[in-house]
């Protein structure tokens, strides 16, 4: 494949604080290759405004492998910008053509507060996880690997359900900024497997009640979030969700 360089117009949200007001600054930028990601391209950019004596942009990032979550950018409209079930880190700028505009932005939802620039604070997640408690485990020497036989099929749901990554892409393309397909990824991962079975029915309830504590919407049912999953999490999982809370809120009690 031909390498190409690119000569781009950005328009990169900057604001100080979740406090302050922001707005958009525009940014040109050449030389970038199209084998470049869109991280690599960001630090490009970085480069030239401190050279310039300006701020750079803040944004997030840890592994730039698509495992982390870290990434999180609206880009053109659409969380982690054009390809299909990739991060921003995975995405390339190949992706764009040569004197594109590209809009960029934070996350917008009332649970992630602006940080900084690009950098939403998504410690609401935590709390929902933390909300969800502990798994049972007996102590002692690890079982063998076939002592708590597991179906298949529940094996496989389960791994789907575990590839969540908490990126909060689901919530940003929500236009109630719910949280539902990420509390339904974590709750369907451990109802589907025996070492999530004690704490089942008060996890559900508990990581719900945290959901709406920390101000996230209701689902919108139109499954924008699964079409923006960059690990493309079934909304299959908010059905799931929806019977183990409806069954918890049948059997256990409640003050």
């Amino acid at each position: 494949m031909e390498h190409k360089n690119l000569s781009l117009t950005l328009k990169v949200w900057r604001q100080k604080n979740s406090k302050a007001q922001g707005g958009f600054e525009t940014y040109k930028i050449d030389g970038i290759s199209t084998e470049m990601s869109f991280l690599e391209m960001f630090d490009v950019l970085n480069e030239k405004l401190i050279n310039e004596g300006k701020e750079p942009v803040a944004f997030d990032h840890d592994c730039r492998e698509g495992i982390c979550g870290m990434c999180s950018m609206y880009i053109n409209g659409r969380p982690h910008g054009p390809w299909h079930g990739t991060t921003t880190c995975q995405l390339h700028m190949r992706a764009f053509n040569n004197g594109d505009t590209i809009v960029v932005e934070p996350w917008r939802a009332k649970a992630f507060p602006v940080i900084r620039d690009l950098v939403v604070d998504r410690s609401a997640f935590d709390r929902i996880i933390e909300a969800g408690g502990y798994v049972s485990v007996n102590t002692g020497t690890p079982q063998d690997a076939n002592a708590i036989p597991i179906p298949k099929q529940k094996a496989d749901a389960a791994f789907d359900s575990a590839a969540c990554i908490g990126c909060g892409a689901c919530v940003a393309a929500c236009k109630n900024s719910s949280a539902m397909l990420f509390v339904s990824a974590k709750v369907a991962q451990l109802a589907n497997l025996p070492q999530g079975q004690p704490e089942r029915a008060t996890r559900a309830l508990n990581m719900l009640d945290q959901m709406d504590k920390e101000g996230f919407g209701s689902c919108t049912h139109t499954g924008a979030c699964e079409a923006v999953c960059p690990k493309e999490i079934s909304v299959l999982n908010i059905a799931k969700l929806n019977n183990e809370y409806l069954g918890a809120s049948l059997t256990v009690a409640r003050d």
